[in-house]
């Protein structure tokens, strides 16, 4: 099993900045693909950004050059840097990994709210 646990939400106004991390229990990020999903009321859960272990990154494109995930493997911690916020970043943040013979983890999630 592997748990994660997110800190970092909180609410902020338009324009500023916020950094989410994810720190897991066991030292697996290394063979992980670790990514960051937000989710609104009554609304599916959507993909915000994903890193692989090679490296390949991908991000929505409603966060493209405002976010920034990163990882560091030696903390197992995964991170996600957002500037810029808008108020339609408001959400539940979820931290997401897929390892080898692991499976699935997610994250219990951590609100942000951008408003003013």
């Amino acid at each position: 099993q592997v748990q994660l646990v997110e800190s970092g939400g909180g609410l902020v106004q338009p324009g500023g900045s916020l950094r989410l991390s994810c720190a897991a229990s066991r030292s697996i990020l290394s063979i992980s693909t670790v990514g960051w999903y937000r989710q609104l009321p009554d609304k599916e859960r959507e993909l915000v950004a994903l890193n692989s272990r090679t490296g390949t990154t991908n991000y929505a494109d409603s966060v493209k050059d405002r976010f920034t995930i990163s990882r560091d493997n030696t903390k197992n911690t995964v991170y996600l840097q957002m500037n810029s916020l808008k108020p339609e970043d408001t959400a539940v943040y979820y931290c997401y990994l897929l390892a080898p013979a692991w499976g699935t983890y997610w994250g219990q999630g951590t609100q942000v709210t951008v408003s003013s």
